[in-house]
């Protein structure tokens, strides 16, 4: 075993390794010779950090070659989706500061859980309401066109060149068009000036069917979340680009960032990660920084913004689900949308437990939920039909 590669495996067991370092090791564990070696080191370094603890040792470095396998494949994944530059500071399947302190160093009650149906993950799927009032479902498989726009089904793209050739509009010429995404949806929407939303479930967007080129470019996230990559202002004669909510304001010049104002939260994120946006709540004004998020109290009208990592806000779009030490009741209701099913938790005391971890928002909720049990976050859980009873 060279210098490096022991270097390598101990950045993984402090859970500092990169992305690169993934590669580079499970490449290397691929050959059964270093597998063994990488066995043997691990044994070393368990008997140190768990002398005291009556574990299987077996169990322990299998578990860790089936997470840096896991880990690699992740990480390609993340590569394909375009996010290679959050990778590294993903927790990819699951943190190993958790895996040692609560997984593999502590016996897992064995409990019994009941599954009576098989819940899917969500898919792409909208409904999009016209001008007129006619309403439009779009999912996978079904196209759809208009004048303005096409969709495959799984995207919406308006014509940009309608924005550039019309006459000027009065307000109330323009046409407006709604994009509502279900529970257990998502979808993706290509403004007529080029701006790039990506929508999350249980969301609404409505925005105009071409904007007029030199005003002010307007569109109101009436409820839900969703991520914005702005069309720059230099390339519409300096128009800005505003989002409306019914409690806030966002005034951009060109940038990303995300917004989440879920109808049954009190708070409204606004996470911004590149760019320049401006928050106004009633004549309050309050800048972001690039990696800052403001948390906008809709009960008593204050804002206050702090420093997030980002990935851990904007990774749901390229299907991720991304947690640092989030409460098991906030993420509870994350997969309630995701999946369109209630959970139940009928245990007060694991309300605010924690997890640390990162996972894959296209498997079944059966897996992630076999996940948070046997890392001890959950005991047991039943499903019937469309309810989760978790305890």
């Amino acid at each position: 075993m060279t210098g490096k590669i022991e270097k390598l495996i101990v950045k993984y067991l402090t859970n500092s390794a990169t992305t690169t370092d993934l590669d580079t090791l499970s490449n290397w564990i691929s050959n059964p010779a270093n597998e063994r070696l990488f066995k043997e080191y691990v044994k070393t370094y368990y008997a140190i950090i768990c002398s005291m603890n009556n574990t299987d040792y077996q169990k322990t470095v299998e578990e860790l070659l089936r997470a840096i396998r896991n880990e690699k494949s992740f990480v390609r994944r993340l590569k394909t989706n375009a996010i290679y530059k959050y990778a590294a500071a993903a927790v990819i399947v699951f943190g190993l500061g958790y895996f040692f302190n609560n997984s593999l160093f502590n016996a897992s009650s064995e409990t019994t859980s009941i599954i009576v149906n098989t819940i899917k993950p969500g898919t792409d799927k909208a409904t999009l309401t016209l001008e007129d009032g006619s309403q439009i479902v779009l999912e996978k498989g079904a196209s759809f066109q208009t004048q303005n726009a096409n969709s495959n089904g799984e995207e919406i793209v308006y014509n940009n060149a309608a924005t550039k050739n019309q006459k000027p509009k009065t307000t109330n010429q323009i046409a407006y068009n709604y994009l509502t995404i279900p529970r257990g949806g998502e979808f993706f929407i290509k403004l007529s000036d080029g701006t790039q939303v990506w929508l999350n479930s249980e969301s609404q967007l409505k925005y105009p069917v071409s904007f007029v080129e030199g005003k002010t470019r307007v569109v109101e996230l009436v409820y839900g979340e969703a991520y914005f990559d702005v069309s720059p202002s230099t390339e519409h004669k300096g128009s800005k680009f505003k989002v409306f909510n019914k409690f806030q304001e966002i005034e951009v010049l060109g940038t990303q960032f995300n917004i989440q104002a879920y109808r049954d939260e009190t708070n409204i994120y606004t996470t911004l990660v590149e760019g320049r946006v401006l928050v106004s709540l009633e004549g309050i004004k309050q800048g972001l920084r690039p990696n800052q998020q403001s948390k906008l109290n809709t009960i008593d009208n204050t804002i206050k913004v702090e420093n997030v990592d980002v990935y851990n806000e904007i990774s749901w779009k390229d299907g991720v689900f991304s947690f640092d030490r989030k409460p098991l009741k906030e993420i509870m209701k994350i997969f309630a949308r995701w999946y369109d099913l209630e959970l139940i938790l009928n245990t007060k005391s694991i309300e605010n437990k924690r997890f640390y971890g990162a996972l894959d928002k296209d498997q079944p909720i059966e897996d992630i939920l076999e996940i948070l049990k046997k890392h001890n976050i959950i005991s047991s859980y039943k499903i019937n039909g469309k309810k989760i009873v978790i305890k």
